[in-house]
C-alpha cells in the first residue's frame, strides 16, 4: 500500500473534478460531507434504464459507472461557498488496464487473480491524501502487484503534472 498527500490541492481538485484525470477509473463509492452527507454507491442500476439498453455491454461494460459520468455530480455536491469537512473516493482502475500493469512489469501473477486495482482519495478539510489498494479474487504471497500498482500510480500523477509525497 502507498501512501500519498497531494500537495497542490487546488490543482489537484481541478484535476480530478472538472479534467480528465481520473477518467479511465470506475466509482466504486463516494461519500462527501458538506452542509448535508451524502453517499453514492457507483454500481450502475441497470433498472434505471429501458429494457433494451440494461444488458447493452457496450453502454454498461462496467459493475461501477465511469468517473467521468458521476464527477459533475460529485462536483456540484462539493463546490459551494464552503469547503466540504470531508470527502472520500474510491475509485477502481478499469479493468482492461489491469494486465497491461502486470505486463508492464513482468509479473507472472495472472490478471485473473487481481480483482481490482483501487485508489483511495479522502480529503479531511485541510488535505488529500491517496491510498493504493488491491482487491484479490484469491489469497496471493506474491506482493509484486501491489509494488506494480503503487508504481503505477506514482507515475500517472507525475505524468499527469500532480504535485504529492510519499508518507
Amino acid at each position: 500500500m502507498l501512501a500519498l498527500q497531494i500537495t497542490s490541492l487546488k490543482t489537484f481538485m481541478s484535476a480530478m473534478l472538472t479534467g480528465e484525470l481520473f477518467d479511465s477509473f470506475l466509482l466504486q463509492e463516494a461519500s462527501i460531507t458538506t452542509a448535508a452527507s451524502y453517499t453514492i454507491d457507483g454500481r450502475v442500476n441497470k433498472a434505471f434504464f429501458p429494457p433494451e439498453e440494461r444488458d447493452d455491454t457496450e453502454l454498461h461494460p462496467y459493475e461501477f459507472a465511469l468517473w467521468k459520468d458521476m464527477k459533475s455530480t460529485c462536483y456540484d455536491l462539493i463546490k459551494g461557498k464552503y469547503t466540504p469537512t470531508h470527502f472520500h473516493f474510491v475509485l477502481q482502475l478499469a479493468p482492461t488496464h489491469t494486465a497491461s500493469i502486470l505486463e508492464k512489469g513482468g509479473s507472472p501473477v495472472s490478471p485473473d487473480f487481481i480483482k481490482a486495482f483501487v485508489l483511495n482519495i479522502r480529503f479531511d478539510g485541510e488535505k488529500v491524501l491517496l491510498y493504493t489498494g488491491i482487491a484479490y479474487t484469491t489469497f496471493l504471497t506474491d506482493k509484486e502487484p501491489e509494488r506494480l500498482w503503487d508504481a503505477a500510480i506514482k507515475q500517472f500523477l507525475y505524468k499527469k503534472g500532480i504535485a504529492c509525497e510519499e508518507l
